[in-house]
């Protein structure tokens, strides 16, 4: 494993053990690989973690992921071992093969509808993007964009009644949109004037956001603002600091 540290351009291939246990290959500030850390830690799949530099990919990584892209969840009991691609679809299959957690609904009706919500999500994180990325400059009429966006996820808490959207605790939904709500804290770092939810008009979405917080399987993966204001900073320079964690801890060890 890469025990924190990201694999880059010339790495060797990790050596794991042959104990069938899945293997993920991921990047620690990315919001589509912590969607597959959610669903894996959410139902207590054990599964080792595999650091890739999204810059500097190293030459193997085609292997698992022939797009280059994280998450890649490699299957080490299936025939061939295969790797699964693309958070959505590692996540359902999960759900499917793992059934003790369910987190999708059993309905077929409820479970269609949640995962038209995760696609109606998509333009609040294109949104959320351009302030990450562009900052100021795109903040006023991308900041109206995830405003309207949240507006439907508001309502929909609403009309369910339930503290979290899969009812009265955590479901495919909560976990598949969590990753960007998580990152929204980075706003208040990331603009000058210090951008907070409106209170009132997003109530149940606070309420939902601090209790997610405290959820097991997003504690296992948190990361606060800040730090996340930190790294995305770092990617406007172009400089990608993946491993910012990994010297944060080694430079803490060495104080104590």
């Amino acid at each position: 494993m890469s025990n924190g540290k990201h694999l880059s351009k010339g790495s060797k291939r990790p050596e794991l053990p042959d104990d069938g246990v899945l293997r993920l290959y991921s990047m620690r500030f990315c919001p589509y690989a912590q969607r597959a850390h959610l669903v894996l830690n959410a139902k207590g799949i054990p599964y080792h973690t595999i650091f890739i530099n999204l810059t500097e990919k190293p030459e193997w990584l085609t292997e698992y992921s022939p797009l280059g892209k994280v998450p890649a969840l490699q299957l080490p009991n299936e025939e061939g071992k295969p790797a699964l691609i693309e958070s959505l679809i590692i996540a359902e299959y999960l759900d499917e093969k793992y059934p003790d957690v369910p987190l999708l609904p059993k309905d077929p009706l409820k479970k269609a509808l949640d995962k038209i919500l995760i696609e109606r999500f998509n333009p609040v994180i294109t949104a959320m993007y351009k302030v990450f990325l562009g900052g100021s400059e795109g903040a006023p009429g991308a900041l109206t964009e995830i405003s309207k966006g949240l507006d439907i996820f508001e309502k929909e808490l609403i009309t369910r009644g339930t503290p979290y959207f899969g009812g009265e605790k955590p479901g495919m939904l909560d976990y598949m949109i969590w990753p960007w709500c998580e990152r929204s804290a980075m706003l208040k770092y990331l603009l000058p004037d210090k951008y907070e939810m409106d209170k009132e008009r997003f109530g149940k979405l606070i309420q939902w956001r601090d209790l997610m917080i405290n959820d097991a399987a997003v504690k296992s993966w948190y990361l606060d603002g800040e730090t996340h204001a930190k790294f995305m900073k770092a990617r406007r320079d172009n400089t990608h600091d993946y491993d910012m964690l990994v010297v944060s801890e080694a430079k803490r060890q060495r104080t104590c």
